[in-house]
């Protein structure tokens, strides 16, 4: 094996490929060693790792069509800066990762400055709930397609894009080393509190919309179980919009920094009040009985309704094909909706064990004690490089 260095582009828009990026940094420099350099976009997680971003990411979570057409000069401008990156930094490989629309315009651009840089796409756009055509536009825009669902794949290779599933990394995450009662200690909790887990998202349109409908159903539970305990991890992209609105909050929220308090608290929950995303299979996989929330802008829930086949919003709940987490969304997300179906499972043992037994049913299907993802993805963008000849 040759002894040059590699330099890997690594670029994520959001909290959830952030902590993809890391995982897949961590899992290429155990198989390169320290020959291996990274540049890139990313946040906190991806910089532990060596990925210095050029800007705050924070800026790039757009939630919504209105929203993303306002923000679309950042995005542009902001493409064109990782793009400028790699012209100088001249990159062996660039992994671009979830973010359908800001990795999109970066991979345009990459394609354009340097058309024989190979270029893998991590976690494609979700064709098999709407928008089919975007599979085409992938498959020109990009070399090869790492997927998390084992159903991704005919959809891209009929449009002719190399697609490797490589598995969902949320179901690897270890929560060998949460500790319950670390959370409970650090929040003053009584052994039978019963602790309710609030998680707003980690888009700035997702906090926006939820966080005042969170804050009447929250402050309903609260009112009617005064010993109920609340504790709510915020994710860095959104940590000081999630503290200026808990500021008017009447109910006591515990808010939590750090990954692992995050997931103690995933251990620890008695119920968790979750919006749609990542983190749903993460609570999945801690065994938490969930109720889903999500709300987008009109436009876009004008749009999406005419677009979307799927039935649900969350992944095992598509795994499975029925409601084992209820989801309320759009103007179904109401205050006293989500109050009731929270307290309806703090009130019966029997519903929660059955909902949390379903769900990791819904996991297995899903891939649940398959080979680590973040492996199989190194796995595979070293097999790009070496198909390319760059290693």
């Amino acid at each position: 094996m040759a002894t040059t260095s590699i330099c890997v582009m690594l670029v994520a828009a959001e909290a959830s490929g952030d902590a993809l990026g890391a995982g897949l940094a961590r899992a290429l420099r155990e198989r390169l060693g320290d020959r291996l350099r990274f540049v890139g976009v990313g946040g906190a997680a991806m910089a532990k790792e060596g990925v210095v971003s050029p800007f705050d990411i924070a800026e790039l979570s757009i939630l919504g069509l209105l929203e993303g057409l306002m923000a679309y000069p950042k995005v542009v401008k902001r493409a064109n800066e990782a793009s400028a990156l790699a012209a100088r930094e001249h990159p062996d490989i660039a992994v671009l990762i979830d973010s359908w629309g800001f990795t999109l315009r970066v991979a345009q651009r990459l394609r354009k400055a340097d058309p024989c840089m190979p270029l893998v796409k991590y976690v494609g756009p979700q064709v098999w709930a709407s928008r089919a055509g975007r599979a085409k536009v992938l498959a020109k825009a990009v070399d090869r397609l790492l997927s998390i669902h084992a159903f991704d794949a005919p959809y891209f290779e009929a449009a002719g894009l190399q697609t490797t599933f490589v598995g969902n990394s949320a179901l690897a995450r270890d929560f060998s080393g949460a500790d319950p009662e670390r959370l409970r200690s650090h929040i003053g909790a009584e052994p039978d509190d019963q602790i309710v887990l609030v998680l707003p998202g980690s888009r700035p349109g997702e906090v926006r919309r939820l966080m005042p409908i969170y804050k009447e159903a929250i402050e309903q539970l609260s009112v009617s179980r005064p010993t109920l305990k609340f504790v709510l991890p915020a994710a860095d992209t959104v940590s000081a919009m999630v503290a200026d609105a808990l500021a008017s909050w009447t109910a006591p929220v515990s808010l939590l920094k750090g990954d692992h308090l995050k997931y103690d608290a995933m251990r620890a929950a008695t119920v968790a009040l979750a919006c749609s995303g990542t983190v749903s299979t993460e609570l999945a996989l801690a065994g938490c009985p969930m109720v889903i929330a999500y709300r987008v802008g009109r436009v876009s829930h004008f749009v999406l309704k005419r677009v979307l086949t799927t039935k649900y919003a969350t992944l095992f709940n598509i795994a499975a094909g029925e409601a084992i987490a209820p989801e309320f969304l759009q103007y179904d997300c109401t205050p006293a909706a989500l109050a009731k179906a929270v307290g309806e499972r703090l009130d019966d043992p029997a519903l929660r064990q059955d909902q949390v037994e379903r769900q990791t049913a819904a996991l297995v299907t899903m891939g649940l004690g398959g080979p680590d993802p973040s492996g199989l993805a190194a796995e595979a963008v070293i097999e790009t490089l070496k198909e390319r000849g760059r290693l």
